[in-house]
């Protein structure tokens, strides 16, 4: 069992293990089969990236588009499987909610098919009036 207290969360995208957030979304996500790497790469760079470690080891990974004043969106939100089960999602929602760049934002949304569960204990909820989204949605667009 692995000790919880080797789990750190980091903003500094240098840090980031890019070939292997790639790789995780690329091939074991279920939203972002067959994404690019430079669809990823150009993701990082144009969000507010939170990695976890373990040990040194970058072990899960969220991201945060936002302006930084009244929305944000969380998305890519994963642990590596052998990594799951310590709590290290709920650590690293926490550290996302918590952010000192993300606070006081009117909208804060996610879309999650299986997570509802995790998400809901930092507040998020169904959509208050879903009748007033809308958005333009194209599943397979990474596969070729």
């Amino acid at each position: 069992m692995l000790n919880d207290s080797n789990f750190e969360i980091s903003t500094d995208r240098r840090r980031l293990d890019v070939a292997m957030i790639y790789r995780f979304l690329s091939e074991e996500s279920t939203w972002a089969v067959g994404i690019s790497r430079d669809i990823v790469e150009r993701s990082i760079d144009n969000s507010l990236c939170f990695g976890g470690f373990v040990d040194g080891r970058q072990v899960a990974f969220a991201r945060v588009i936002t302006d930084y004043a009244t929305f944000g969106n969380m998305v890519d939100v994963f642990v590596l499987p052998e990594y799951r089960g310590h709590g290290y999602s709920k650590r690293l929602v926490q550290a996302i909610v918590d952010h000192p760049s993300l606070q006081g934002l009117r909208r804060f949304m996610l879309a999650t098919s299986n997570a509802h569960g995790l998400y809901t204990r930092f507040g998020f909820t169904q959509l208050a009036k879903p009748e007033t989204i809308m958005e333009r949605y194209f599943p397979n667009i990474y596969l070729t």
